[in-house]
Parts: C-alpha cells; sequence; structure tokens
C-alpha cells in the first residue's frame, strides 16, 4: 500500500498521539519542543526538534528536513501547529490554500466573519485593539438591548484572536473588569454573550465528506463534559448535523478533523461560537473511544490523509451514536485554594457505579497555579454509565467539591 511508504508528521508532542499511531503500523515521526528530543530517543520515536511557538525566517528548512525524511503529510495535535501544518501541507500537496484556510481556523476574527459571510448564525463580534474598544463594545451592545440605567448590563466575552479553547476567555459585565485586562491580551475578539445549551462537535471529514461525527454536552464549559450527548440534545442531531456540512462546505475544509462549539436554544436555533482544527480538550478523543472502542487519534492520522480510501474509512468508522456502548464523561478539578495541604477523594464518589478512575495528585509544589482561561486543572475524574441523567448529576454534584484542601 503507498500509505506504508508515506511517513507522517506528527507536529507537537502527546504520547496518548504516538502511541496510538504507532499501532496504524504506518511510519511517522514526531516534530516537537526541543526538550522531549532525550525521550524521544530513548524510546526509539523518530524526532526532529522544533519551537512552534516562534516566527522562523527558516521555516522552509523544516520542510526541507522533513521532505528528505520522505514525509508526505503534517498533522497537528494542539493550537500551535495548526497553520504549521497548513504551511507543510501545502507544499506536500502542492496546494497553496491549504495554509490560507488554516490561517482561517487560527484566527477567532476571521473565521467569525467567514462564518457569517457563509450565511451560519453568529452572535454581535468585533475585533478590540486597546480598553477603549472593549469599554465601547459593551455599551453599544446593551444600548442595542434597550437598557436603561440602573439595569444590569449582560455580559460580553473577550478572547484573544488565535488561542485555544479558554484561554484568555474573560466574561465582562463592568467597566472594572475591563480594567483588568493586561496589554498583552491584545488584540482580542469581543462578542456578545450568546444564550442557549453550548455543546462541541467533533467531525471526522475526509475529502469534503464527513465520516462520523460526535456530539460532546458540555455540563459546565472547561469543566465537565460527556459523549456522546443526551437523547434532548441528540435529538438535534439532523439539525447539528446540517450546519456542520454547510461549515465543512463554506470553510472549504477538506481532511481531517474539527472541533466547532455551538449555542442551541429550546428551539433549535443554533448559533455558531468558533471552530478549531485540532485534538479538543476536555479529553473528548478518549472519552469517544472509551464509549465507540475506536481511536479518535488514529481517526484524525487517517482523515488527514488524502490517500485514505473509502473503503478504510467506512470500515474503521462504527454507527453514531447507537453504537455508543455508554456515556463516557470527564470532569476537570480545579482547586479552590491557594496553597495544598492533602487531596480527599469521598468513598462515595469512589464507589459509584459511575466513577473510573482519576489522576488528581498532589503537586510538588503546594502553591496553587495562576489561573490561565478557567484555570489549570490538577486532575480528572473519568466516569462511565448508562444513564445520561445519572451522568450529568454526578457532575453537578462534584463540581464544586473541594478535592484540594
Amino acid at each position: 500500500m503507498e500509505n506504508e511508504k508515506k511517513v507522517t508528521a506528527l507536529l507537537g508532542w502527546s504520547l496518548p498521539v504516538i502511541e496510538a499511531v504507532d499501532k496504524l503500523d504506518r511510519p511517522f515521526l514526531v516534530v516537537g519542543p526541543p526538550e522531549f528530543e532525550p525521550f524521544a530517543k530513548e524510546n526509539d520515536i523518530q524526532f526532529v526538534g522544533w519551537q512552534f511557538e516562534r516566527l522562523n525566517e527558516k521555516s522552509e528548512e523544516l520542510y526541507k528536513e522533513l521532505h528528505s525524511l520522505g514525509v508526505k503529510l503534517a498533522v497537528p495535535i494542539y493550537e500551535e501547529t495548526v497553520e504549521w501544518a497548513g504551511a507543510l501541507n501545502a507544499r506536500f500537496q502542492d496546494d497553496p490554500r491549504i495554509f490560507n484556510r488554516s490561517l482561517l481556523l487560527r484566527d477567532k476574527g476571521l473565521m467569525k466573519r467567514k462564518a457569517q459571510m457563509s450565511g451560519i448564525k453568529v452572535g454581535v463580534f468585533e475585533e478590540a485593539y486597546q480598553k477603549e474598544d472593549v469599554y465601547r463594545f459593551l455599551k453599544r451592545v446593551n444600548e442595542a438591548l434597550i437598557k436603561i440605567d440602573g439595569d444590569i448590563n449582560d455580559p460580553i466575552h473577550v478572547k484573544p484572536l488565535n488561542k485555544a479553547g479558554t484561554v484568555g476567555h474573560r466574561v465582562i459585565r463592568d467597566a472594572s473588569d475591563i480594567d483588568l485586562i493586561p496589554q498583552e491580551d491584545f488584540p482580542c475578539l469581543m462578542e456578545s454573550h450568546l444564550d442557549g445549551q453550548e455543546f462541541s462537535c467533533e467531525a471526522f471529514v475526509h475529502n469534503g465528506k464527513v465520516y462520523f461525527l460526535n456530539i460532546t454536552e458540555y455540563v459546565q464549559l472547561g469543566h465537565s463534559n460527556f459523549v456522546p450527548a443526551s437523547p434532548s440534545l441528540e435529538e438535534w442531531r439532523p439539525r447539528i448535523r446540517e450546519e456542520i456540512e454547510k461549515l465543512v462546505t463554506s470553510f472549504e475544509i477538506k481532511y481531517g478533523v474539527i472541533h466547532p462549539e455551538f449555542f442551541i436554544s429550546p428551539d433549535g436555533t443554533l448559533h455558531f461560537g468558533e471552530v478549531a482544527a485540532r485534538i479538543p480538550g476536555g479529553h473528548i478523543f478518549d472519552l469517544i473511544e472509551r464509549a465507540y472502542g475506536f481511536s479518535a487519534y488514529q481517526a484524525q492520522v487517517l482523515c488527514s490523509d488524502p490517500d485514505t480510501t473509502t473503503e478504510e474509512l467506512e470500515a474503521f468508522f462504527p454507527e453514531e451514536v447507537t453504537s455508543a456502548k455508554g456515556y463516557a464523561g470527564s470532569l476537570m478539578v480545579y482547586p479552590r485554594v491557594k496553597i495544598i495541604d492533602r487531596l480527599e477523594v469521598p468513598e462515595e464518589l469512589k464507589s459509584h457505579p459511575y466513577f473510573e478512575k482519576h489522576d488528581m495528585f498532589i503537586p510538588a509544589t503546594s502553591k496553587v497555579a495562576e489561573r490561565v482561561g478557567f484555570g489549570n486543572h490538577y486532575g480528572t475524574i473519568f466516569f462511565f454509565g448508562e444513564d445520561s441523567e445519572e451522568m450529568r448529576g454526578l457532575m453537578k454534584k462534584y463540581e464544586t467539591y473541594d478535592f484540594y484542601l
């Protein structure tokens, strides 16, 4: 097979991804931060050191080095490697538009504008270059909502243009919140608050066709989610799939995985939040594997490769929803103290039939790290069970529990 000769470059560093791709029996190498090179050598992982976060005028050297090693495909693992994969694949496949599409998936302002131009429903948004822009946007949004003196402001959201997930995400309710924004967060995207249930999709796309669509239900954004979604959310699957296919078409997405987030109102109105083109957070790929039995990491590589056949993909993916063995959930735990003395996991939780494992830990330093986005979680609790309502209730119960004392 042609795929047996093609070397895949994994951009970034993730042991779960490396282990999953190793089982595909196809040659690969890792392009990652230089500090991982000793580990790679010890474990016979072919490795090329590279600093993705720095703009490098010699970046063409990376393409030449990978080309000389037989690489024909680059797969991004995390946010900062998406445009690098786009630049490399544009060269490997002799299609410069691949790089331009990757930039679209990295800039929150660009993606919102593209979605709006394509008839996808979005909230009100603008880009901010200084704090005065945020003051003005907050005022204009609330004037449009016919607020008068004494009314509580509707919040707005401020996010860096190119950071992953919730990193740098701030909810702004009044001027005092704006004063706290550091200058280095600019430029950023400002957007109106969207009501409704928030969820994400993980769409595995090959040659512009969605082969598998997962819907991840958020119990609380940045804290807890489960796969597949509950029946009340899954009933909107046809409407959601229609919107995903519109997104794939309008953004000209040909290969790989996309991770868009949406809000859905009780009447089925869908608002687009944002979209990423890499492995999602919240352990979602691990939850997909627990629920469905296939490796989403392997699926990303297979869907990223133009030479993967339709037959291979149809054999790889199971039926959506109906083939799930149960609901798989993760609850990310955030210390609510400044200094950690001990970790306590209640017996009631450990004895619950849905509890599977946790990876919470006592850190080497007892001082809790400063929060980034919604915070740095200090471990995750994993659940698996047959009832989505029980899963949701369990997560809500332990969402505010003080595991760290």
